[in-house]
């Protein structure tokens, strides 16, 4: 790691670190962060000419304590909100009731961030409350160990106790139980707990709840996190070199965002997170071999979770070292060309329902025709594109296998288009150090940001901002609702 000096038109800004085992862009990505100047604007005067954005830092002679010369026309700087947060206490006594609109923050109680952004994350999530209320009553099924059957009944307490308070809730009684389930969530270092992932606290709260509010009555779902949360993958494993073939079906709690230099924007991320290489023993060839595997959506969630992989392993550190590289994400996501060829095709008659109702708000006329193209079913802002009108077999895209229905009475059909509701960032530079935050949308679409005890308001437009490329708060996870359609 190097410490460098950058004077950018009449300013310097001293002690810039330069991670050497990243590559240029990386460190551009940080300026940007400071001069508000985007990477692809600046020039960045080094032995040879100017920084690339994939040269070798070996190469390039660049000292400890160095002076480099930038220039480039800055942007607007994303910064932190201008106004500070109102602390609902502050308020007066007639005001806490009436002015939050929004579920009280959660104390931190020593580096616990992680924990109470992912609660905050999940506590949006209207159908896990309901389901973890009537659970509660209903009490522990002879199937879920005491240790499970705690923490759920916890973690229903905890979202009753953020829903009727108005001040900050001490969420003491969840974390003592999250510990005692998950032991790692109680490391110590010189006497203080440490800091933890919130992706692995996210996974293994949903493994938890997941393991408890399954019912065997056949009248409900018999796993409820899984319809909200599973998606079902199609896997397609093969080998050039031999012609070996195999595939796999398997159900996940969420997708990956694997971020590379190629890696501008979340669904280039989703593509390259659905497609691998992995090398192993080939029966045919009688030795190792590569193999390619490619991935499609076969069923969809009713919140859609992504996680970006922004950790690694750091050998030389020991620790998970951040990739900062910035992946803008949107409010509204369409993965329907990620999904396989079947749940396309039961897609397309809701999709086609969902664009002409949008086409009507905005006063346009429907199309009658017909079409077989499926590009045109790849936008749902397209009001004007047409497409088959499909037949009832869609209707199987309301079951628990390929998502939920919105509404039990109604014939409602899920789209493949989805809007976000949730974002949980890290702002530092590993998983294990660092802040977490939750930013929610609320009903009443609006957003606050829980930074632990205080909710902070904030606009839309700035929620996308979030999208990394300096050392401020970015996206880690995101969720997204799924959009619907009654048929």
């Amino acid at each position: 790691m190097l410490t460098v000096s950058v004077k950018w038109q009449k300013e310097v800004f001293p002690n810039v670190e330069i991670d050497t085992s990243q590559p240029p862009y990386v460190f551009k990505c940080q300026l940007y962060d400071l001069t508000g100047v985007p990477p692809e604007r600046q020039k960045i005067m080094v032995k040879g000419g100017l920084l690339k954005d994939d040269s070798e830092w070996s190469t390039l002679g660049v000292k400890k304590g160095q002076k480099l010369m930038m220039m480039g026309t800055a942007d607007e700087i994303v910064k932190a909100p201008e106004k500070g947060p109102v602390f609902m206490e502050d308020l007066p006594e007639d005001e806490q009731v009436v002015a939050p609109g929004h579920s009280a923050g959660l104390r931190n109680l020593g580096n616990t961030c992680y924990m109470n952004s992912t609660v905050q994350c999940l506590h949006s999530v209207p159908e896990l409350k309901s389901a973890l209320v009537k659970y509660s009553q209903s009490g522990r099924s002879n199937d879920v160990d005491q240790s499970s059957h705690m923490l759920a009944v916890a973690t229903s307490d905890l979202f009753n106790d953020l829903d009727k308070s108005v001040k900050p809730v001490a969420p003491t009684q969840f974390w003592q139980l999250l510990r005692k389930k998950y032991p790692q969530f109680g490391q110590l270092q010189n006497g203080s707990f440490m800091q933890q992932d919130a992706e692995e606290c996210w996974t293994q709260l949903l493994f938890t709840l997941s393991q408890s509010l399954r019912t065997s009555n056949a009248s409900e779902n018999a796993d409820t996190v899984k319809a909200l949360f599973g998606i079902d993958i199609v896997s397609r494993t093969h080998c050039q070199e031999s012609g070996e073939e195999s595939s796999e079906a398997e159900s996940v709690y969420s997708l990956k965002c694997h971020i590379s230099q190629e890696v501008n924007h979340l669904h280039e991320g989703l593509k390259h997170g659905l497609k691998s290489e992995l090398e192993k023993a080939s029966p045919a060839l009688g030795r190792s071999a590569i193999y390619l595997k490619e991935s499609r959506i076969n069923g969809l969630p009713r919140y859609l979770t992504i996680q970006f992989v922004r950790f690694f392993w750091k050998r030389e550190s020991n620790q998970k070292a951040k990739i900062l590289r910035k992946v803008d994400y949107p409010l509204e996501l369409d993965i329907y060309d990620l999904c396989s060829e079947d749940l396309r095709k039961k897609l397309e008659a809701p999709r086609k329902k969902l664009r002409d109702e949008e086409g009507k708000k905005l006063g346009l006329k429907t199309s009658e025709k017909s079409s077989s193209s499926k590009d045109n079913d790849v936008k749902m802002t397209d009001a004007e594109g047409s497409t088959s009108n499909g037949s009832g077999e869609s209707s199987s895209i309301a079951t628990s296998q390929d998502g939920v229905t919105s509404d039990p009475d109604k014939d409602t059909h899920l789209t493949g288009v989805y809007d976000l509701v949730a974002v949980l960032t890290h702002k530092g530079r590993s998983a294990d150090s660092g802040h977490y935050v939750a930013w929610v949308k609320q009903e009443s679409g609006k957003w606050i940001e829980y930074d632990d005890d205080n909710p902070i308001p904030q606009r839309e437009e700035d929620i996308t901002k979030l999208s990394g490329g300096g050392d401020w708060h970015m996206a880690y996870i995101c969720m997204y609702k799924a959009r619907s359609i009654s048929i």
